[in-house]
């Protein structure tokens, strides 16, 4: 009896968990509704609106068709996303994936905001079709490089990342070329419930229909998947054909999604992982209250930022993703990793140690630097300066290259600090966080005060950068500091800084110019007192950080041989930390968060052969200055005159790049 009763007792506290998890939030969206409802329409003419609407009464023609389609579109698009959370995570065996981590959505929104800006005639047989093929291509681009590992949850949520940043950078880099539309189009990609009419509501509400029915036709084939693929097999199903058909489901729905409402962030994870929490065991029970879950969470997401004392009204989308990242933070403990592996997709090369490899980088920096300085294009055309010209020219473009010399180096010397205290090759500045606390930051500053002045940009800055790393070596603190949980955690630091960086877009401050300008990587308002400060920082760490060379070339022995050769690892890191979050800010300040300069410019050292400590740190250096010089350059002069940022150029070209070096890897 007594062991009856214990399970039977924990499935009814189960059960009971569940409703209040999907009851309570309904409930209080339920009271707010009612209250908005109440101020728009007295509650006797709810129902004579909604059948015969007096169109010459502006009050019913908001019920009708701004408040009741918004109120339907938040549930079915909730819905739509706890369903697709839970198919992911199901096929994925990975209680991390959805849209947003495994780039669905940023494939969708790259692929509708193109055909907006310069196909429209795409979008007259219906924006699902266009956010269909772009989820479609860069979910596959993400499994593609996920093969290698086996679909192992961190490679997957990595090639996601990569694959969503590359995605972010080209629409970034779409909208700084139509500022026109920004503004519009950053509302849209943050995920905005507004509605005009219900034509949105019944096209989407088919698609969620006949995507729930063949989930639930596809039941046992993907309970199945909790076995082993032969096991799986032995009982008369195909994995791979099981896996295919729940993906196709999945990225389906999410394209759908993105096509009504723009990006809702983080539902599709918080839904599942707070239904199997609350008690929901089985893929059957999760499948029916996951849905639930998310209509109730969108649904209260939606009326509270309608109730959110703010300058504008805040996109559904943000709120969910500050609501998000606080959760991915919390289910990375209990994620389980693969060992890595990673390493693999660097090549062997001929190791370099000599000193004169770097002191011909060093001549190849100085060339371009002055090729940078004299060399561009006009009405004219191409053309190169006299002594005369440089004269004129030289205020103007000499603050630029020093400013992209400068940040390229730190960040070249940050990601090679980075990797070495990790002991992982894909560690890098953007890819931790790191970059995206420092922006931040700054934003925050933004937020608090309309007299923003460099220092103070400087102090915000690293205040996130160090809040950004304190969360993320917090992630490690249980295992070796170079777990893959470092690189996930900062999926939910770059979120956070995407979803501030929203808010004040769609807020109408009158600097958003300006913030487009840096959240962009521009050096076009650079000053010589952005190239001061950026020149002595680079100059500054260039000089402190081959006093760590010991710790460096013992850190990626592991933890234990650190202790056993006497270091003193707390100390050792917190040390390192300063020395990336320093000149990690600076750079973010002058060049803004999109670079991949980070990542690339150590793997192109090593690539030359440069293998020992110090060598490396110096060369990243030249690299890294070299990249962001010639994507300064290339962006001043390719499309003469309209420009292209260099930080969205050099995250253009470091992206692929970085894809290239994992499906090298997976090889």
């Amino acid at each position: 009896m007594q062991s009856t009763a214990g399970p039977r007792a924990r499935f009814v506290a189960g059960g009971w968990m569940l409703v209040a998890l999907v009851g309570v939030p309904a409930v209080l969206a339920a009271y707010l509704t009612a209250a908005g409802l109440l101020r728009l329409l007295p509650a006797d003419m709810w129902w004579q609106s909604l059948g015969a609407t007096d169109f010459a009464d502006p009050r019913q023609l908001l019920y009708r068709d701004a408040f009741l389609p918004r109120l339907a579109i938040s549930l079915l698009a909730g819905a739509a996303l706890g369903l697709t959370g839970t198919l992911l995570q199901q096929v994925l065996r990975n209680p991390l994936a959805e849209p947003t981590t495994i780039g669905t959505n940023a494939g969708a929104t790259v692929a509708l905001t193109i055909a907006t800006l310069y196909a429209p005639w795409m979008l007259e047989q219906g924006r699902e079709w266009v956010a269909l093929a772009g989820g479609a291509l860069s979910t596959l681009a993400v499994l593609a490089l996920a093969q290698g590992r086996s679909f192992s949850p961190v490679a997957i949520i990595i090639s996601g990342l990569v694959v969503s940043l590359t995605c972010s950078s080209a629409s970034a880099l779409l909208m700084a070329a139509n500022r026109e539309y920004s503004e519009e189009l950053f509302i849209w990609q943050s995920g905005s419930l507004i509605q005009n009419g219900d034509a949105v509501v019944l096209g989407f509400a088919p698609w969620l229909a006949v995507a729930g029915i063949a989930a639930f036709v596809l039941l046992r084939p993907l309970r199945l998947l909790d076995l082993s693929d032969e096991g799986a097999e032995s009982l008369g199903t195909k994995p791979v054909v099981t896996r295919l058909a729940g993906m196709t489901v999945a990225v389906a729905l999410s394209s759908m999604v993105v096509a009504a409402v723009g990006v809702i962030s983080f539902v599709a994870l918080a839904a599942p992982a707070l239904v199997r929490l609350a008690g929901a065991r089985t893929l059957r029970q999760r499948m029916i209250w996951a849905p639930l879950a998310g209509a109730a969470l969108l649904w209260l997401t939606d009326r509270l930022v309608q109730v959110v004392p703010f300058t504008s009204e805040i996109p559904a989308g943000v709120a969910t993703a500050f609501l998000g990242a606080p959760l991915l933070f919390l289910l990375l403990p209990k994620l389980r990793t693969s060992p890595d592996r990673d390493g693999a997709m660097l090549s062997s090369v001929r190791r370099r140690s000599g000193w004169v490899y770097l002191l011909a980088g060093l001549l190849a920096m100085a060339l371009l630097l002055c090729a940078a300085l004299v060399v561009g294009r006009g009405a004219a055309g191409w053309h190169v300066a006299s002594a005369a010209e440089l004269a004129d020219l030289l205020p103007l473009r000499a603050p630029r290259i020093a400013v992209a010399v400068s940040a390229g180096m730190m960040l070249g010397v940050a990601g090679t600090l980075m990797q070495r205290m990790t002991g992982n090759p894909m560690a890098a500045p953007e890819v931790l966080g790191v970059s995206g606390g420092a922006s931040l930051g700054i934003l925050l500053l933004f937020v608090a005060t309309s007299d923003v002045s460099r220092p103070a940009m400087i102090a915000a800055g690293l205040v996130g950068a160090l809040a950004s790393l304190a969360m993320i070596s917090q992630t490690g603190r249980r295992q070796p500091i170079a777990n893959d949980r470092l690189l996930l955690s900062g999926v939910a630091v770059a979120t956070m800084a995407s979803a501030f960086s929203a808010v004040l877009l769609a807020s109408g401050d009158p600097r958003l110019d300006t913030l487009i300008g840096w959240l962009s990587g521009s050096t076009y308002r650079a000053t010589a007192a952005d190239a001061t400060i950026a020149a002595v920082t680079a100059i500054a760490l260039l000089a402190v950080v081959p006093l760590t060379i010991r710790w460096l070339e013992i850190l990626p022995l592991g933890e234990a041989a650190s202790r056993g050769l006497g270091l003193s690892l707390f100390r050792v890191r917190v040390i390192l930390l300063v020395l990336i979050a320093v000149p990690t800010t600076v750079a973010t300040l002058v060049i803004g968060p999109l670079s991949f300069v980070g990542l690339m410019a150590p793997h192109l050292a090593r690539m030359l052969g440069f293998q020992r400590a110090l060598p490396p740190l110096f060369a990243s250096a030249i690299v890294g200055g070299m990249i962001l010089v010639l994507a300064d350059w290339a962006g001043r002069t390719l499309i003469f005159p309209w420009q292209i940022p260099a930080g969205l150029l050099a995250a253009l070209v470091g992206g692929p790049y970085f894809m290239v070096l994992m499906w090298k890897g997976r090889q």
